[in-house]
């Protein structure tokens, strides 16, 4: 019999082996960015999926895939530079809701939540670093006769392998 619904959605669901369905919902625990960021648990939210892949019988009937949502409305240290990095490194994962990653890779549900965690945790650390602006310079003196020589050598280089001709 499954058990009534809770705050964050189903508490349990009937184990029926139908793909990609929702068997526990909740908050996860805080995550540790680096010593001064870490990401409030009310801004993640885990779900437990059926996955393909390695897992033999157990495969349809365990949930062992995990669908991590990080919403960047409810973790208010990251700044807006930071979130607009984040959004264009995620790519196809960034939905109205937020940041979803999905880790299958693993056949038990507490080393894919693991995986899913340092992913996330990963490209927050990459969104943290600000991109260097790029200074533009000017050619040396000497690079530029460099390149004129050689314009020359092979100019004349080209120039003799035309016909011979009898003047």
């Amino acid at each position: 019999m499954p058990a009534a619904d809770g705050e964050n959605g189903p508490a349990a669901l009937p184990l029926t082996g139908r793909p990609a369905a929702v068997y526990k919902r909740g908050m996860a625990e805080p995550l540790r960015i680096n010593h001064r960021l870490t990401i409030p648990a009310e801004a993640l939210e885990e779900a437990f999926v059926t996955a393909s892949g390695p897992g033999g019988q157990n495969v349809n009937k365990v949930a062992t895939a995990v669908q991590l949502r990080f919403r960047p409305a409810l973790a208010p240290d990251l700044p807006d530079a930071v979130l607009a990095r984040l959004r264009a490194q995620a790519g196809r994962r960034w939905t109205a809701d937020g940041l979803l990653i999905t880790a299958r890779e693993h056949r038990t549900q507490e080393r894919n939540r693991e995986a899913a965690r340092e992913r996330l945790a990963d490209l927050i650390r990459a969104a943290l670093i600000a991109p260097v602006a790029r200074r533009p310079t000017r050619p040396t003196k000497a690079s530029k006769e460099r390149r004129l020589v050689a314009k020359q050598v092979r100019s004349t280089t080209k120039a003799a392998r035309g016909r011979v001709r009898d003047d």
